[in-house]
């Protein structure tokens, strides 16, 4: 799939759309550039960057460490005594189950 296309003055290249599709390239991701001899170069699609919105991480840490404060007796556990003798206790059925 051989594609001609113009360099600009700023040495930019415009890739075709069915070139950017068929590599799944979309606006704003990197593009790797690798030249692979005399007057060839591969393109293809770049390792995706992530990027996070700092507002949003700081408030999913804020409701992790919440859960964390919340809930630290769950984080000790229980002994396996304790354990298997909370499972062996009968479960409580509500009233109109239980008649």
């Amino acid at each position: 799939m051989g594609k001609l296309t113009d360099l600009t003055s700023k040495g930019q290249v415009t890739i075709p759309k069915d070139v950017r599709d068929a590599l799944g390239l979309r606006p704003g991701e990197p593009v790797e550039i690798e030249l692979r001899g005399e007057g060839e170069a591969v393109t293809r699609r770049g390792p995706v960057r992530v990027t996070a919105d700092p507002a949003r991480v700081a408030a999913a840490l804020e409701r992790i460490r919440r859960v964390q404060r919340d809930h630290h007796h769950l984080a000790e556990g229980l002994d396996p005594d304790s354990y298997m003798a909370g499972l062996r206790e009968p479960v409580p059925l509500p009233r109109e189950i239980g008649e």
